[in-house]
């Protein structure tokens, strides 16, 4: 049985070390020799992130990686356990994932026909600058790179003009000054280079980047019931995987773009770290109060408001109100 994949962005570290490698060679180990799977990046076959779901439903893409936070442009709720200023750590956004799971998996299958078999995250999504700030108040003015609606709202609401360019684009923004200061991974930031376009790093997580893995009804039906097992426990233990480098790789991106000891997986840089201040800390949770939610909230609808009520408010203590 030979499987065709279409997996996450290319040329970075979750896509280099655990996607490719798991479907190109342990596939192969876990079932003897008699599944083997080819796998693509997603940009790299000429498709958008937000059209990854529309052609799982149509069965034209049987397995593949579908970033919520595109996929929440057309499907609001889908992204709810990573909406901006949710998860200021991995610990918190571990719970929140484990929280809204089963609901995701039943949206997936209900409205797209797709099976979830796996949640993987990037390492934390933070703001790149070219010249100096020292904490979210200074970024009033600047046009900044988002990579979802949500983020851009918090833009926004910080008095900053957001501009959502893909992944690939943002170096070339950089440096042709469509933008001063970029949201991306921390560790794929440096991958592209950023760390040679700009000059100052925020710790804060602005969100991180999850996505889902799943396969098309007809797809994970044509298997047996061994093939899916043998496939749910492998995913599992990639699932496993790419966490845990996620949050391994949050700090050490911030280690190579510092120019700090630890910086194995990347290029040294010699950016300045800006630290999480405690205005810092207080405006994200203010901003996840009076902005993110009710704009989600907005654009979802009240049932969104129920499932957040249900899921997530008994946890964050911030709760929904109807739109």
């Amino acid at each position: 049985m030979h499987l065709r994949i279409l997996g996450g962005l290319a040329n970075v570290s979750q896509y280099l070390r655990f996607e490719q490698p798991f479907w190109e060679r342990r596939v192969r180990e876990l079932s003897g020799g008699r599944i083997t799977a080819e796998i693509m990046p997603f940009d790299q076959a000429g498709l958008r992130a937000t059209e990854v779901l529309p052609l799982m439903r149509l069965g034209v893409a049987p397995f593949a990686y579908a970033l919520l936070a595109a996929a929440a442009a057309e499907e609001p709720e889908i992204n709810i356990a990573d909406l901006p200023t949710l998860n200021p750590d991995i610990a918190t956004l571990r719970r929140n994932v484990a929280r809204v799971r089963p609901f995701l998996a039943q949206l997936l299958r209900e409205r797209y026909d797709v099976e979830l078999l796996a949640i993987y995250t990037y390492p934390a999504q933070v703001i790149f600058c070219r010249r100096p700030f020292t904490g979210l108040s200074d970024l009033a003015g600047r046009r900044i790179r988002t990579s979802s609606v949500a983020q851009s709202e918090v833009m926004e609401a910080l008095g900053a003009t957001p501009v959502v360019i893909p992944f690939a684009e943002i170096v070339p923004a950089i440096r042709a000054g469509v933008v001063e200061c970029a949201i991306t991974g921390t560790l794929s930031g440096n991958a592209i280079g950023l760390h040679e376009v700009t000059t100052h790093v925020h710790a804060l997580a602005i969100s991180w980047g999850l996505a889902a893995f799943g396969a098309s009804r007809g797809a994970w039906e044509a298997l047996s019931e061994a093939d899916r097992a043998l496939l749910r426990e492998g995913l599992a233990g990639l699932e496993r995987d790419i966490w845990e480098g996620a949050e391994r790789e949050t700090g050490e991106g911030l280690a190579c773009n510092t120019g700090q000891p630890g910086c194995t997986a990347g290029r040294p840089g010699r950016m300045t770290l800006v630290p999480v201040s405690a205005a810092d800390s207080a405006r994200r949770e203010r901003l996840l109060r009076e902005t993110v939610l009710p704009r989600w909230i907005a654009r979802c609808g009240p049932e969104c408001a129920e499932v957040w009520n249900n899921l997530l408010a008994p946890v964050t203590g911030v709760r929904a109100g109807a739109p």
